[in-house]
């Protein structure tokens, strides 16, 4: 499994847009947008130069790719699997990024960012239908159960989450049960679910060139 090892804060600077990869730190005073809001290095307190139309679609693929936590080449594959699909080929390819387990645990507000969801996936502490998945790149599908696994429950990761979730307000196309630490996909994302703080389709562009 892929990972991106480039200190979080850093990310978020260089691309001038809070992409919340450190949990509840992104809404403190801590947060390094908070406290050094222009890009890392030596000349970045300069500020940002004018971009260029190319440089525009680069920095939106590079806030979708960071923030969901994939590497260049699985996140590509994504796009190619988005354009085969009929319909409007942005939203297509949000839908299939936000239908990862990994996403979908952290939508669920089963963690607290999408890399601790992929960490807790690949050691084994979720189960979608009942059978253990460890694949963080999974597609859930409409119907399917995601929880937390019976013995994974009275761990020090989960044993206080029931309460903590029960707040946790989950996009139209999750239905938690936080009793239960567990959720249910009722149908694929829709529009209205496709908000993101990036331009899919200006992705779109950049893979189309």
């Amino acid at each position: 499994m892929g990972r991106n090892l480039e200190p979080k804060c850093k990310q978020c600077r260089r691309l001038g847009e809070k992409l919340f990869l450190k949990g509840d730190r992104c809404q403190s005073a801590k947060c390094g947008m908070v406290k050094r809001n222009f890009p890392p290095g030596f000349h970045g307190s300069k500020g940002r130069g004018k971009q260029t139309e190319f440089g525009m679609q680069l920095a939106e693929k590079q806030k979708a790719l960071k923030q969901y936590r994939m590497m260049e080449k699985q996140f590509k594959l994504t796009y190619l699997k988005a354009q085969k699909m009929q319909g409007n080929k942005s939203d297509n390819f949000l839908k299939l990024l936000e239908m990862r387990l990994d996403n979908a645990i952290y939508r669920l507000g089963f963690t607290v960012s999408r890399d601790k969801a992929r960490q807790l996936i690949s050691h084994g502490h979720f189960t979608v239908n009942a059978q253990k998945v460890n694949i963080p790149s999974y597609s859930v599908k409409t119907g399917d159960v995601i929880a937390v696994k019976e013995s994974s429950k009275r761990g020090k990761e989960f044993n206080t989450l029931t309460e903590k979730i029960k707040q946790v307000k989950t996009p139209s196309w999750l239905n938690l049960e936080p009793t239960k630490l567990a959720g249910k996909v009722l149908h694929a994302p829709v529009k209205e679910d496709l908000q993101t703080n990036f331009n899919a389709q200006l992705i779109v562009e950049f893979y189309s060139r």
